[in-house]
């Protein structure tokens, strides 16, 4: 079973020793249709986003203007359309979070993947640089997966999480520990146990 959620940020608990916990707000959901291989098509906001292709599937489903955004998620058995009831997760012990990672831009070898680098002094010319890449005569080239600067950050990221507690009547789950991502940025959380 999953839910849509947004990342609120991090704390901590006040008992002795305290944990670090995530905070993550549950977004509301309206089940829009359930299908036979237990996944639903669900309607929830995201922005402010309005065109004929939405203002269709809002007039089909018979939700109101704000749910302007729609995503196929998992649901559990008995599932009906209308509100998403999230109060499964009041009884959850661990979940998978998935969101987006904090996107770094092209870096180089050094910040991407930890490489030393060369000395600081003495007149060397290898500074940040990430050295040789190739093999010798064979054979002859760069090996797939030779780790090089590029992309850093901005991929799909999942962590399993134990989950500390949850207010239902806010939709705030508390997770120990953290997880990747800006703060306000959204995602889904899947129950494991």
């Amino acid at each position: 079973m999953e839910f849509i959620v947004e990342k609120i940020g991090m704390s901590r608990t006040v008992d002795v020793p305290s944990v670090p916990v995530t905070l993550l707000k549950v977004v509301d959901t309206k089940v829009c249709e359930v299908r036979e291989d237990g996944k639903a098509l669900v309607a929830y906001n995201s922005s402010k986003k309005l065109n004929k292709s939405i203002e269709g599937q809002q007039a089909k489903y018979g939700v109101s203007k704000e749910f302007n955004k729609f995503m196929t998620i998992s649901v559990a058995e008995g599932t009906e359309a209308g509100d998403l009831n999230a109060a499964a997760l009041a009884e959850a012990a661990v979940v998978k979070t998935s969101l987006t990672t904090k996107g770094r831009g092209f870096q180089g070898g050094m910040k991407r993947h930890g490489f030393a680098g060369g000395p600081a002094s003495h007149g060397h010319r290898f500074g940040r640089r990430v050295g040789s890449i190739g093999m010798c005569e064979w054979p002859g080239r760069v090996q797939p997966g030779q780790k090089m600067p590029g992309q850093y950050g901005n991929t799909k990221t999942t962590v399993k999480n134990d989950v500390i507690s949850f207010d239902a009547e806010n939709g705030v789950l508390v997770l120990k520990g953290s997880i990747p991502g800006a703060n306000g940025s959204r995602g889904l959380v899947r129950i494991v146990k």
